[in-house]
Order: structure tokens, then C-alpha cells, then sequence
């Protein structure tokens, strides 16, 4: 079949069809199932569009010769749903999804997430094959932590779900949650006679994420000693990112098979079914005690001549991750809502040069423009900058001159201004002027301006509500500045040249709003700002706990003043991608009127 024009598809060579084999008989003490991971980039509510898209994938996991394939959770309405799942119509409709992906079903069984209403509204999986839905999983553990907060809308399954005999393979499902506990449903559905375990996922990326889900996973497969296939949601939403990586254990705990980063795949893999008693027999721990699991027969079992090559994809660098990270989550926020076109005001600093070069990666740089909005403090080397700039990243320009502009408002402001000295409100006039050309540009033309302020400078105000602040989507808002350098230098040392001119790394950070402004004359050095940034901001410390650990202690107090403070603030930002454990936004959530301190 046509792979369309995802190119999602790398699969093993169907396999032969061979005799028939009883249910649950190995000959040999080892059978094999042939199971596929389809990591897709889903869009939330469009039920049709990810039934379609499934579809496709399912026919090309049949056509491989695959005896299941698994997809994300909640795959249908993709996640997170959020209030869509308080309306009756819209899980009525992705019930009907569900029915329809399911007529279509043949031989290969397909696992798929989906809202189950019944008594309640459950987290499930439906596995399906030849035509109809043969029985459903519901997801025991509801997170409602960092930016889940699934105990809103789901109740927790109250009964151990059935396993599903696929090809004389008894397999169980679980729901992303229920693989992070350690005395979560895998040990009992392994010790109720289960010799695959299928764990549906829509796991949101931060840096370092994949390093701990392989960890925890392998450690799952081992402790149960049964085979674990783990398939993620890619895509970006809002301001998530999933970052697939599927990946399969054996039962042992060692990987098998890892999908690629950041894009759609179908991984396909023979999955050895090894009798499990034998490796819990062995086990000093003991066997884990459990009844056996009632039983449903999804498709007849076949014995079949295979043989694959499982493939490993090359785990990303640490600040590569993050750019392509960065580079999904801009295109998939564009374009699933609706936009061709983005808009970056360009002045000649990193922040703009990194959000520039990550527009034109995600969308191509016919769709990037780039306006240059000098002003009367505006350095020479600054505009040359933002030319060079646009020049190699091959978008188009406007330059616009805010002098004018500037000047009008300050004749107008005079008599109410008139007896002070100038000072933060004119200097913040400009990045408004610049904000207001760009927002009647996106007004004219429907394209979506990019804003470039970086989580430094989110964390301690270092904005302009309504100037440098306007826009769509936040590109780096979760990004502190030292990791801004940081992806700059790499794209350049990828692009193997100054695709980011050197001299916008080399000089310092200024907001030229001034005669000789630098960052620095308003913050701590970023060196410095940045740790404490992500001890009191991402890890929650307290003051004394900074203060501690050897942190000059008036920073550490003037800093923590900074974030509290400005809490008003980031609450009127536009969303913007998450790549750390704990952004502004879902996962961070305190009060604007607050007076506590600590």
C-alpha cells in the first residue's frame, strides 16, 4: 500500500503462513509474536482525521504480516482532550470512531485507546480484530500530577481487565500510568498467565525523559519477566510535546527495538514468547501470587516462518533533543491550528536568531518573515546582524523604523508625563510600538507572530506586557538562556557554518532600549540567574534550601522576589513549547495574589 505522505512506515517482510498450532503450544518452548508500535502525530478532536490515519498505519501492520499492532492512548480523540471530555456529543462521536476503526479490522489485532463511557468515564483500550471490538482495558492509575490531570475527567478501573489471546499468545494491556508503579497491573496480569505485555502511552517530553522511561520500563519487563511493547504518542499539543521512541523489551528487561524520536514510525518487531514460569521459578524473589486471568480469543493462532532484524534507533544528544523538541512543537502548533505563515521580529539578538532558526526548520523558510523594527538605539551591528541573519536563513524581511512612532507617543504622553524623569515607561514604549506593528501585520495578513522571550527572562519579569510579550506562541519560553547559546552553537555546528551569525553569540544580551543597555545591568549575570532559576522554579526549593547549598544569599532573595512577583505576567503569555520537568503554565500553577514567601 501507499505509505501517504507521513512516511510513517519501515516494516520487517510479511511473513509466511505456516500449519495451524494449538493455542498456547510451543514446540520448540518458544513462540514468536509479530507486533508493531504506531507512534503517530494525532490531532485532538479530529476524530475522522486519526481514524484515517490509524487505518493507514493498521493496513500496513497487516500487510507486514503482523499478528497486532498498538496505538497511543487515547488515540482516537488524541490527548490530552481535556474539557471535550465533559461534553456527552464528543465521546458519543469517538465511540462511533472507535466502531468505525474497528469494522475495519481483519486478522491483524489492533490495541486503541479511547474515552469508554459507561458507569463512568474510563481511560481505555479497545482491542479489536475481524471487524468488531472483542474486548476492552481500562487504565487503572490516573496521574494528576505536573500537567496531567486525568482524575478530572476518568474514574480508575475497579477489576483487573482480561487478557487477550492473540495467535495463542495470552496478551495483556495497560494504559501509561499503570507501567510506573512498581506494584502497578503488569505483576498481576504476569502472574495471571500473561506472555506479552502491551503498555499504550501518551508520555510528554522533557529533557532527559527518555533516559527514565527506559529505565523504569526495562526494570517492569524484568520484574514481571514477561515481554513489554511500549508505543508513544508523537506530536506536538499546545504546549506538550511527545516525543515517541517507542520501544520493546524482552523479558529480561533488555531492549529490543526503539522507534525514532520526535516523528511517526511504525516499529515492527518478533517478539520471542518464552514460557514465563521458568524465569519466575528461578527468580530468588519468588513467584508473585495471583489468580489466573479470564481469557479472550482475539484471533486464531497460525505458525508462521519469521525472521527480523529489530532496529534501534540512535538516542539524540541532549541539546539536539531539545532543538528538535522545539522544532515539532512550532510546526505542529502552526499548522494544527491552522497557519501557514509565521512572524519574528528580528533585532539582532539570540533570542530572535534561535526562534528564527527554529521557524524555518519546522516550516520551511518560504513560510518565515522576518521584520527588523530599528529604533534611535538601535546598535549598527544589531540591524547588520538581523540582516545577515535573514540572508542565511533565506526569509524574506520588512524593515520598519520605530522612530516615528515612538516619538508621536512621547509628544502625546507629555503633559501627563511632564515633571518626571525618563526612565522603564519610555523604554518599554518601543518594545510596545514594535509589539503593536507586529500584531497589525498578523491582523492583515492571518500570519502568527512568534514571540522570543526566553524562561530567564519569563522567570524574573524581564518583559514587556504587550510589546515584546505579544504574539501567538512562545517558541522558547520554557528555554533558559545559557540552553539558548547552547542551541544556537549546535545548530550552527550541524549547519556547519554561521547559519547564526557569531558575532549575535559573542556579544552581550542587550534590550537596546537605551544608550549602552545590557542585560546584565538589570539581572544577575545568566551563569548565575539560571541555577537559581531552576532550583526555586523546577525543583521547588526554598530560599534556604538556595541559600544552603551556597548560593550568595541577597541573589537568591532578590531573584526569588523577581519570579514571585511576576506571576501576573507569564499568566498573559502565550503558550509555548515545555522541554523541561516543570514549565510556566500546565505545570507550574500558584496564585497571582499571594503573600507568601519562602
Amino acid at each position: 500500500m501507499a505509505h501517504g505522505a507521513h512516511g510513517i512506515i519501515r516494516a520487517a517482510r510479511p511473513a509466511r503462513p505456516g500449519r495451524p498450532r494449538a493455542p498456547g503450544f510451543y514446540p520448540w518452548g518458544v513462540s514468536r509474536l509479530r507486533v508493531a508500535a504506531a507512534q503517530l502525530d494525532l490531532v485532538v478532536g479530529d476524530l475522522t482525521g486519526n481514524v484515517d490515519r490509524m487505518l493507514e498505519a493498521y493496513e500496513a501492520a497487516e500487510g507486514a504480516g503482523c499478528d497486532l499492532v498498538a496505538f497511543p492512548e487515547l488515540a482516537i480523540t488524541s490527548y490530552p482532550p481535556e474539557d471535550l471530555l465533559l461534553r456527552p456529543t464528543f465521546v458519543a462521536q469517538a465511540a462511533e470512531a472507535l466502531e468505525k476503526f474497528a469494522s475495519r479490522t481483519g486478522r491483524t489485532a489492533a490495541v486503541v485507546g479511547f474515552p469508554e463511557a459507561g458507569r463512568d468515564l474510563y481511560n481505555a483500550a479497545a482491542v479489536c480484530a475481524h471487524g468488531r471490538v472483542h474486548g476492552v482495558y481500562r487504565k487503572h492509575l490516573l496521574p494528576n500530577y505536573a500537567v496531567f490531570d486525568e482524575q478530572r475527567y476518568f474514574a480508575p478501573a475497579t477489576a483487573d481487565g482480561p487478557l487477550f489471546v492473540v495467535n495463542g499468545v495470552r496478551v495483556a494491556v495497560t494504559i501509561c500510568e499503570d507501567a510506573w508503579s512498581p506494584t502497578g497491573p503488569i505483576l498481576t496480569q504476569a502472574a495471571g498467565g500473561a506472555e506479552l505485555v502491551v503498555n499504550v502511552n501518551a508520555s510528554p517530553y522533557y529533557a532527559g525523559r527518555l533516559r527514565e522511561r527506559e529505565t523504569m520500563l526495562a526494570t517492569r519487563a524484568a520484574d514481571a519477566s514477561v515481554p513489554l511493547v511500549y508505543v508513544n504518542l508523537v506530536g506536538g499539543q499546545d504546549e506538550l510535546v511527545f516525543d515517541g521512541a517507542s520501544m520493546v523489551f524482552d523479558e529480561g528487561g533488555h531492549l529490543i527495538s526503539r522507534a525514532r524520536q520526535f516523528a511517526d514510525d511504525l516499529l515492527v518487531v518478533d517478539v520471542e514468547v518464552r514460557p514465563g514460569f521458568r524465569r519466575r521459578l528461578l527468580d530468588p524473589r519468588g513467584r508473585a501470587t495471583a489468580l489466573p486471568l479470564p481469557e479472550v480469543r482475539v484471533t486464531d493462532a497460525q505458525l508462521a516462518d519469521r525472521a527480523s532484524v529489530p532496529r534501534v534507533e540512535a538516542v539524540l544528544e541532549p541539546v539536539r533533543e531539545v532543538y528538535e523538541a522545539l522544532v515539532l512543537g512550532t510546526r505542529d502548533y502552526v499548522r494544527k491550528n491552522g497557519f501557514n505563515t509565521v512572524l519574528v521580529g528580528l533585532s539582532g539578538g539570540i533570542d530572535s536568531s534561535l526562534v528564527a532558526a527554529i521557524a524555518v526548520d519546522a516550516l520551511g523558510p518560504e513560510n518565515v518573515v522576518g521584520v527588523l523594527m530599528p529604533s534611535r538605539y538601535s546598535s549598527e551591528g544589531s540591524i547588520t546582524d538581523a540582516e545577515r541573519l535573514a540572508t542565511n536563513l533565506r526569509i524574506r524581511t520588512y524593515t520598519i523604523p520605530i522612530e516615528a512612532a515612538h516619538h508621536a507617543f512621547l509628544d502625546m504622553l507629555s503633559d501627563v508625563f511632564s515633571g518626571t524623569d525618563s526612565g522603564i515607561a519610555e523604554e518599554n514604549l518601543q518594545a510596545r510600538v514594535r509589539g503593536t506593528l507586529l500584531m497589525t501585520i498578523s491582523n492583515k495578513f492571518g500570519w502568527l507572530v512568534l514571540t522570543t522571550g526566553n524562561k530567564s527572562e519569563m522567570a524574573t519579569g524581564y518583559s514587556t506586557l504587550y510589546g515584546d510579550m505579544a504574539g501567538g506562541f512562545a517558541v522558547i519560553k520554557d528555554v533558559p538562556k545559557m540552553l539558548v547559546y547552547a542551541l544556537a552553537g549546535d545548530r550552527n555546528e550541524r549547519a556547519g557554518r554561521e547559519l547564526i551569525p557569531a558575532t549575535v553569540l559573542e556579544k552581550p544580551p542587550s534590550a537596546e532600549l537605551r544608550p549602552d543597555q545590557r542585560d546584565e545591568d538589570s539581572l544577575p549575570a545568566y551563569s548565575r540567574l539560571d541555577p537559581i532559576l531552576e532550583g526555586y522554579v523546577e525543583n521547588d526549593l526554598s530560599i534556604a534550601d538556595l541559600e544552603e547549598r551556597g548560593l550568595d544569599q541577597e541573589l537568591v532573595r532578590r531573584v526569588a522576589g523577581l519570579v514571585d512577583h511576576n506571576e501576573y505576567k507569564r499568566r498573559q503569555a502565550p503558550p509555548g513549547v515545555r522541554v523541561s520537568p516543570k514549565a510556566f503554565g500546565k505545570d507550574r500553577r500558584l496564585p497571582i495574589t499571594n503573600a507568601w514567601s519562602g
